[in-house]
C-alpha cells in the first residue's frame, strides 16, 4: 500500500474525529450506539486503505462495537441517573441478548460481506419509516410476556452484532411498538448498548483473530487506531446528547435520523448492486 500523503492522513482522521462526534451525540440523544454512522464511514476508510470488502465490513463492524462500548456506558449511566432506565427488562433481556451477540459474532467470520449490508439495509429501512412516519405505529400498549421478551432480546442481539450497532436503535423500536413512552425507551436503550457492545467487542476479536489480511493494528475484527481516534470526540458529546434527550422534542431530530438511515441505505444497496461490498 502507498503511502498516503500528510493532507490525506489529515482528513481520515479529521473524518473519523467527525464520526466519534455526532456517534456519541446520538448515543446519548436517542440511547443508540451510533453504529448507523460509525459502521459506513469506517467501512470507507478501510476500503480507501485498500482492505478488499470482505475484510473491511466485519473490521468496521467490530471496531464499531468497540467504540460503543465506552459511548453506551457513559449514556446509560446518564440517563440511569435521571431514573428513566428500565432496569427489570435489562435483566431479562442480559442473557438472550448475550446469545445473540455470541452467534452475530461467530458469523462474521464466515459470512459474506453482502449479509452484513443486507441485515444493516432491511433493519434501518424499518427503524427510517418509522422515524418518518411520527413514530405512531403500535403493537400493544404494554410489554408482552417474558418468553416473547427473551425472543426480542436473542433478535436484538444477533441483529446488533451483525449491523455493528449498539442495539438501541432495534431495541427502542421494539419498546415503542409497545407502548413505552419515549424517554423509558430511549433511556433502556442505552442501556441494552452495554450489554451487547462488550461481548460484541470480544466476539469479533475472537472472530478475526490472526489473520493475515488486517492492518498491522487490529486486534482480529478491530481496529484499535480507528477506535483511539474516534473515542475522544464520542466521549465528549455524549453528555450533550443525553442532556439534550431530557429537555427538547426530538421529533425533527428522528426525522432527520430517519432521512440519514436512507441515505445510509441507498449507499449499501448502491453497493451491493454494483457487487464491489
Amino acid at each position: 500500500m502507498e503511502l498516503l500523503s500528510s493532507g490525506t492522513i489529515f482528513a481520515l482522521i479529521a473524518a473519523l474525529a467527525a464520526a466519534g462526534a455526532v456517534t456519541g451525540f446520538l448515543a446519548g440523544l436517542f440511547g443508540i450506539g451510533g453504529g448507523a454512522i460509525s459502521v459506513p464511514v469506517f467501512f470507507e476508510v478501510f476500503r480507501f486503505l485498500g482492505h478488499d470488502p470482505e475484510v473491511a465490513m466485519p473490521l468496521a463492524v467490530g471496531t464499531s462495537l468497540a467504540v460503543i462500548v465506552p459511548t453506551s456506558l457513559v449514556s446509560a449511566y446518564g440517563h440511569l441517573q435521571r431514573g428513566t432506565v428500565d432496569k427489570d427488562l435489562l435483566k431479562v433481556w442480559a442473557l438472550p441478548i448475550l446469545m445473540g451477540v455470541a452467534l452475530g459474532s461467530a458469523l462474521a467470520s464466515v459470512a459474506p460481506p453482502r449479509l452484513f449490508q443486507g441485515v444493516f439495509v432491511c433493519v434501518a429501512l424499518v427503524i427510517a419509516t418509522k422515524l418518518l412516519t411520527g413514530g405512531k405505529w403500535r403493537l400493544s400498549e404494554g410489554l408482552p410476556r417474558r418468553a416473547i421478551l427473551r425472543l426480542y432480546g436473542a433478535v436484538v442481539g444477533l441483529v446488533s452484532a451483525l449491523m455493528g450497532i449498539g442495539g438501541g436503535a432495534v431495541s427502542n423500536l421494539i419498546l415503542t411498538l409497545h407502548g413505552v413512552p419515549i424517554h423509558r425507551a430511549v433511556s433502556t436503550a442505552a442501556g441494552v448498548g452495554v450489554l451487547i457492545a462488550i461481548p460484541g467487542t470480544i466476539g469479533y476479536m475472537i472472530a478475526g483473530w490472526g489473520r493475515p489480511d488486517l492492518p498491522p493494528d487490529a486486534l482480529g475484527f478491530v481496529s484499535v487506531a480507528t477506535f483511539l481516534l474516534t473515542i475522544p470526540t464520542s466521549i465528549l458529546t455524549t453528555r450533550f446528547g443525553v442532556a439534550l434527550a431530557h429537555r427538547l422534542s426530538k421529533e425533527w431530530l428522528a426525522r432527520s435520523f430517519g432521512c440519514f438511515l436512507l441515505l445510509v441505505c441507498a449507499r449499501f444497496l448502491g453497493a451491493m448492486i454494483a457487487g464491489d461490498g
